[in-house]
């Protein structure tokens, strides 16, 4: 019924109007089998269960609205209850929404209403000494999760199932770096995010060992994660035992140099002992013992939380650098001792800030903007790439600091330096920001501060935030592209700024996240995003999404080649635009290296480093030659190196177009427009409309005659030509150019061309305006088309004439309708056939104007007994009962008696 449905999800057809819900009929989404390739899409079986409807003892039982079985006056309706074959239904949202709408908002609300969308897991294996910690956040429907790891080896697959094994998803580990593997796990089934809140939801890593899983454990959640910003992994000392291990959460008082945390453990006590068994646990720095506490835990109880008070200020020190261990043993024996060093958490998300005048200490509205890109170490040091574009004059300082009490009181953490190309990028390394500092950075309570000559207490200032691992590498492996109201054509005074990421992947598809700060609130309505060439040329113009907030991101599949020629040679812009600035507040210039090929195109040379698409230097991008229109792209021998082939292209007169390339053919360049449709050529005919001056031309480049205009002394030979958004329309159906005032039919892929339709370039604003061709009302009695591809027929001249059969989807008279697979022609009634049930003779469909219309026949009182309705639909013929005691099942009663 054009919905999507989470795995093990129930639920009943509704078939639409006359029909309605299918209340007999059970339709469930059926987990695939894993294969070598994974595992597929779901799949959907139902099944009548009006035979599973229970007995009933009572003379006359109800049929109630919305109801399969039938049930007695005074009992309750529990008809869909205590049944095998209704107890599994899940129960869904009243809106009944595609899953992805309604998995998105919902989840994450669930989650917080919880107060919790952060879980762990510690992972242990029976047979191996690997210890690994999962850390995982629910976030839009999606579950995004960092797993680090000791004494293991590399990965090869991160796996979910539930408690019986049954797997549930797996994603290749791709480690970023050393010990620590990131993933998301997108549009996480219900049934999934019921076992993950039910603390049911198991996460292990597979190596090539193990193919069955090294590790593996619960997630569970713990209000400790919220505010956790130092970790550590503790692994058994000694080869003694396997299975055994445990992690820490911890993280710094707000008041004072306290350090809380929660330690879980596995391994270290005996499964079935059920009593409280003492432990010691010991603080060290290069083994000399610095602090001890003692605590009890039980097997059914593996964990515990504890307080380190009053930590010293050389304490502090060695807590950033990563010197103090935590060591966990038995206090009673056997002697097994789990250890690790304390560190600062690791993560797969990154950090990240927008700077922009709204925010400064006092805001200001220059148009500038600012992007930073910061990243942790594991020593406490913090690299930092920071991005300045629209200053009006030069930067005299940049720091890093707290949130301020008061406008002059300020705790500077880090004076930045390292100002490069001409004073707008600084690159460098904060030494170290200590114990509290690195706390407050993972707290996200920082904040970026840059001074200028003309603001010296700060133009930009922005907040240094975590932003949540998206599963792409862009972000790691290139810097964002500033977004300014300064970089806008003409500049725009904005007090916002925002950053963006681009890359494509090995498909020529394009992931962007935008990032803003700064527009206002709500007030500022639907903030759009357009992707297009250099201002003030005229060219396509894409728009990536239109959103609500400070955050889009997404996926272009279909990018025009012109598009990726710009972005391949750095002259693509990202304009931001906004209700208060329709044309633009914010744009940033884009540059993505690529190898893509698009309508026969290599926007790259081949030998470029790097592979699928990216690597192309600069260089090469600048020294490519002039790119041919999209509608005549230059081909592709097949078989030729590069790119693997495409299995949608199209080989036609000898040359490989690829999906959604079009170009006039070789047997007739002028007059012809063919368009490759997945492996299918359609070509059209280039038909003209009739002109609109008494004395068209007839120029030697153009299939249509063309009005004469006054020659413009840019149209001079040998002059270049720079096209005015006034001379002429950008029509994006054939990627086309159109001059002011022309009137042509459209070409609107993958359809062709369209002749009830015609399409008008205004010169004046350069708008496309599209019309339906109203066809003139006819006297006679029988029209005809006098040819195939017309649009309106027409009466015959003579008597000799015939109609001709043309294209019905063109044709401007009764057309008949299709239903149910089937064509019947115009007033034609009939009875409509639902399986598994056949006819339906209650409900009558009748053809009207090309649009079936179908609806239930007439079972009132007053006819329910008159001879042949009895039989064939109103099946209760009772006329001493009264009529609201009882109600006709709408399809399933029809079933029954069919």
């Amino acid at each position: 019924g054009g919905k999507v449905y989470a795995l093990d999800e129930t639920w009943h057809p509704d078939l639409g109007e006359p029909f309605g819900v299918m209340r007999c009929v059970l339709c469930a989404c059926e987990a695939p089998q894993w294969g070598r390739r994974g595992r597929g899409p779901g799949r959907v079986s139902c099944k009548n269960i009006k035979p599973e409807c229970p007995t009933l003892a009572c003379g006359q039982p109800h049929q109630l609205p919305g109801h399969c079985c039938q049930t007695c006056p005074q009992e309750r309706s529990n008809s869909e209850q205590q049944r095998p074959g209704l107890s599994f239904e899940y129960p869904r949202d009243p809106e009944h929404r595609s899953y992805s709408d309604r998995g998105e908002p919902g989840a994450e609300e669930r989650a917080r209403a919880d107060g919790h969308t952060d879980f762990v897991a510690l992972l242990t294996g029976p047979r191996s000494q690997a210890v690994a910690r999962a850390r995982v956040s629910l976030l839009r429907s999606s579950l995004r999760f960092s797993i680090s790891y000791r004494r293991l080896d590399r990965p090869s697959r991160v796996r979910f199932s539930d408690s019986t094994g049954s797997i549930l998803f797996e994603h290749p580990a791709s480690p970023t770096q050393d010990g620590l593997v990131c993933g998301v796990w997108r549009a996480v089934p219900r049934l999934s995010l019921r076992l993950l809140r039910a603390e049911q939801l198991h996460v292990a890593l597979v190596t090539p060992t193990h193919p069955s899983g090294e590790v593996w454990g619960p997630l569970i959640r713990h209000r400790a994660l919220a505010a956790e910003t130092f970790s550590a992994i503790l692994t058994l000392e000694g080869l003694q035992q396997q299975g055994v291990g445990g992690i820490t959460l911890l993280t710094l008082s707000d008041t004072e140099d306290s350090l809380h945390f929660l330690l879980l453990f596995r391994g270290l006590l005996e499964p079935k002992r059920a009593t409280q068994v003492p432990l010691r646990l010991q603080i060290l720095h290069q083994g000399q013992l610095l602090r001890e506490l003692q605590a009890n835990a039980s097997a059914q109880e593996p964990g515990f939380a504890e307080v380190l008070p009053n930590l010293t200020a050389q304490e502090m020190d060695w807590l950033v650098l990563g010197e103090l261990q935590m060591a966990l043993e038995r206090a009673d024996g056997p002697e097994m001792r789990i250890s690790g060093h304390i560190a600062a958490r690791q993560s797969c998300d990154v950090l990240q800030s927008v700077l922009c005048g709204a925010d400064a200490l006092i805001p200001v509205q220059t148009g500038a903007a600012g992007s930073a890109s910061l990243t942790l170490l594991g020593n406490g040091s913090l690299i930092y790439q920071v991005q300045v574009v629209g200053t009006g004059s030069e930067m005299v300082a940049m720091t890093l600091e707290t949130k301020p009490q008061r406008r002059n009181q300020r705790t500077v953490l880090c004076h930045m330096a390292g100002f490069q190309l001409g004073g707008h990028m600084a690159v460098g390394v904060c030494p170290g920001l200590g114990a509290r500092g690195t706390h407050m950075l993972l707290q996200n309570e920082l904040f970026l501060n840059v001074g200028t000559k003309d603001f010296p207490d700060g133009e930009l200032r922005g907040h240094v935030a975590t932003l949540p691992y998206s599963g792409h590498s862009a972000r790691h492996d290139t810097l964002p592209v500033p977004l300014a109201g300064a970089l806008v054509l003409p500049p725009v005074q904005s007090q916002a700024a925002g950053h963006a990421w681009f890359s494509l992947d090995t498909h020529c598809h394009l992931h962007y996240e935008v990032l803003l700060a700064g527009l206002g609130g709500s007030e500022q309505g639907t903030v759009t995003a357009h992707l297009l060439g250099p201002p003030g040329i005229p060219g396509p113009r894409r728009l990536l999404k239109g959103f609500y907030g400070s955050e889009a991101q997404g996926v272009v599949k279909d990018l025009e080649p012109e598009l990726l020629r710009h972005l391949a040679q750095g002259t693509a812009s990202l304009l931001i635009t906004t209700k208060g600035s329709p044309r633009g507040e914010l744009r940033g210039q884009v540059h993505v290296r690529n190898q893509c090929e698009v309508g026969g195109l290599r926007l790259a040379a081949a030998g470029a480093e790097g592979a699928g698409a990216s690597g192309v230097s600069v260089a090469a991008a600048a020294a490519l030659p002039a790119v041919p229109g999209p509608e005549a792209p230059a081909p592709v021998k097949p078989g030729g190196p590069g790119r693997p082939r495409d299995p949608n292209t199209c080989f036609f007169e000898g040359q490989q177009r690829p999906h959604g390339a079009r170009w006039a053919p070789n047997y007739d360049p002028l007059c012809s427009l063919c368009t490759c449709q997945r492996r299918t050529v359609i070509c059209d005919p280039v038909v003209c409309p009739p002109p609109s001056c008494p004395h068209p031309v007839q120029a030697p480049d153009q299939c249509c005659p063309v009005c004469p205009e006054k020659q413009d002394v840019r149209d001079l030979p040998g002059l270049p030509r720079s096209r005015d958004p006034g001379e002429g329309c950008y029509f994006d159906g054939d990627r086309s150019w159109r001059a002011a005032g022309t009137r042509w039919h459209p070409v609107v892929p993958p359809f062709g061309l369209i002749k009830c339709a015609v399409c008008t370039c205004k010169g004046g604003t350069g708008e496309v305006h599209c019309e339906k061709v109203q066809c003139p009302r006819l006297a006679c009695a029988q029209p005809i088309r006098a040819n195939p591809t017309d649009c309106c027929k027409q009466c015959p001249v003579g008597p000799g004439a015939h109609p001709q059969l043309g294209d019905p989807m063109q044709a401007d008279g009764p057309r008949g309708c299709r239903f149910a697979g089937q064509w019947f022609p115009e007033s034609q009634s009939w009875h409509p056939s639902v399986p598994p049930f056949g006819e339906m003779s209650c409900i009558t469909c009748r053809c009207g104007a090309g649009v079936p219309h179908c609806e239930r026949d007439d079972c009132s009182l007053s006819l329910s007994c008159s001879s042949g309705k009895e039989s064939r639909c109103c099946s209760h013929c009772t006329p001493q009962r009264p009529p609201e005691t009882r109600t006709v099942p709408e399809l399933e009663k029809e079933a029954e008696g069919s």
